[in-house]
């Protein structure tokens, strides 16, 4: 036997099944009743199921992943100075960056249902790198303890055993809690179709936008089976490959009939677009997100949009986030991963500025807020929040509130039992706003050290009073201030 016949032998289709095909050699759960094998390779081989991770592991990867220390008041502080923000946000391992690296794991577990990675950590018990382990090289070993390993093969055929603490898996909807399902596995048969049909049309252009060929009528008979297959293949040969299209030449009266059957007759077109969508249910991604438009409509393609990031991604995330904190994370780290959906869930311009104003009118969103969330950086003097009502800093509010009552007891005794209260609470309100705003402008100029005339200018402007009264009110504010200065100091035993 010649180097190249074995050659030729070793490489045999999926279908010969020989002792030198693949047949017998293939698991059988991954053929499909249409015939066609199905894998998380071969499925990938549909546009759709390609379209549909893709959409899933970059969506995941371009997510920001956000570390935070929880606080006492309930908030929670943005940290970057840990290990593990270093590990998932800059340089998960040697060979990828945090993009192609959440890629490739989402990828896994859209088409395995698994994902893993092997931890290197450092003396301390820092992870220092996650290096991805492919789903296909890895399996799970129970042992008698009830405790399960890992067996890795490498690529040169070595396996190795690892403990769990040194495989960080990622798992998918599970049955045993152990390993992940296979989306592509249980969707076998709907994927085999698929396959099928994209294999029947590529074949039904390859002969011409034929179903098939024909058959002939042979009005006698032929000797033996033998001169039957001689002529029938005699026939293919002529009328096949780069024949196809010659002129047809028939003897003993025979007669060519080609068969009817049409795809229309079959309904090619529709099972093909039945299975995208029929794909993209598995995914659970949205058919316009894969270019099937059939059902879009500009009322509720946004809607559809918002639907895929609260019941697809959503979960994928979650999935994440608990993966990292019980299983990356040691047990004295008071931390929080979340990835940031504010990108995905961005409007647009109109709809980003109803949000932001309502947010800063409404007190629960400061001005810098918005503006670090536009990418704009923050201004100082904007990290108050405002009261809805006058729009006035929190912190002035308190003041504000105590110098209106302060009025009003002040007006109600000299205005007497006959004055009309209606009248008198306009009046000291109005007293208690111009007092306010005074006392912000003498704490300013006095805390910006000289005081310039333009400012005492401006002040007795803006309020309508002498310039001189402005000037004395601004240096007494001063001097109350240096004046506890003094005393502090004193208290500290330093001598001021």
């Amino acid at each position: 036997m010649g180097w190249f016949s074995f050659f030729d032998r070793f490489r045999a289709s999926s279908e010969d099944r020989s002792p030198w095909g693949d047949f017998w050699f293939e698991p059988v759960s991954i053929r499909s009743a249409s015939g066609a094998r199905v894998s998380s390779d071969s499925a990938m081989r549909l546009a759709a199921v390609y379209a549909c991770v893709r959409i899933l592991s970059e969506t995941l990867a371009s997510l920001p992943l956000v570390v935070y220390r929880p606080r006492a008041d309930g908030g929670k502080d943005r940290i970057k100075d840990h290990w593990v923000y270093r590990l998932l946000c800059h340089r998960p391992n040697r060979y990828q960056n945090p993009f192609e690296w959440r890629e490739m794991l989402q990828g896994h577990l859209a088409l395995r249902g698994n994902a893993y990675n092997q931890i290197i950590t450092n003396p301390r018990g820092e992870i220092t790198e996650l290096i991805p382990i492919h789903p296909d090289r890895i399996r799970v070993e129970i042992l008698p303890s009830g405790e399960y390993r890992y067996r890795v093969t490498d690529r040169v055929g070595q396996q190795i055993t690892l403990p769990r603490g040194q495989v960080w898996h990622l798992k998918g909807l599970s049955s045993d809690g152990l390993m992940g399902l296979s989306p592509i596995e249980l969707a076998r048969e709907s994927l085999g179709m698929a396959l099928a049909a994209q294999d029947y049309g590529a074949r039904f252009f390859a002969n011409d936008a034929k179903p098939t060929g024909g058959w002939i009528e042979f009005p006698g008979s032929f000797k033996d089976g033998e001169a039957k297959r001689v002529f029938r293949e005699s026939y293919q040969a002529a009328q096949s490959g780069a024949n196809r299209g010659k002129v047809l030449v028939l003897e003993n009266g025979m007669k060519f009939h080609e068969v009817g059957v049409t795809n229309k007759d079959a309904q090619f077109l529709e099972l093909r677009k039945f299975q995208i969508t029929d794909i993209a249910r598995l995914f659970r991604v949205p058919p316009h997100m894969i270019a099937d438009l059939d059902r879009a409509t500009f009322s509720n393609i946004e809607q559809q949009s918002l639907e895929f990031v609260m019941h697809t991604m959503t979960p994928w995330a979650e999935r994440w986030e608990a993966s990292i904190e019980s299983d990356l994370l040691l047990d004295g780290d008071d931390l929080e991963v979340e990835f940031d959906f504010a990108n995905l869930m961005r409007g647009d311009a109109a709809s980003r500025s109803a949000y932001y104003q309502s947010g800063i009118q409404n007190g629960w969103l400061t001005r810098n807020e918005a503006r670090i969330a536009e990418n704009l950086n923050p201004i100082e003097g904007l990290n108050e929040p405002l009261r809805p009502l006058n729009m006035v800093q929190e912190g002035a509010a308190e003041e504000q509130d105590e110098a209106l009552e302060q009025s009003l007891e002040e007006d109600e005794e000299e205005s007497g039992p006959d004055k009309d209260p209606d009248e008198v609470a306009p009046v000291a309100r109005f007293r208690a706003l111009v007092a306010c705003a005074a006392d912000r402008w003498a704490r300013r100029l006095s805390r910006a050290g000289a005081i310039e005339d333009k400012d005492i200018a401006l002040v007795a402007q803006a309020l309508a009073v002498p310039e001189l009264q402005v000037q004395r009110w601004a240096q007494e504010q001063q001097d109350l201030e240096e004046s506890s200065l003094r005393l502090s100091l004193i208290k500290l035993g330093m001598n001021p």
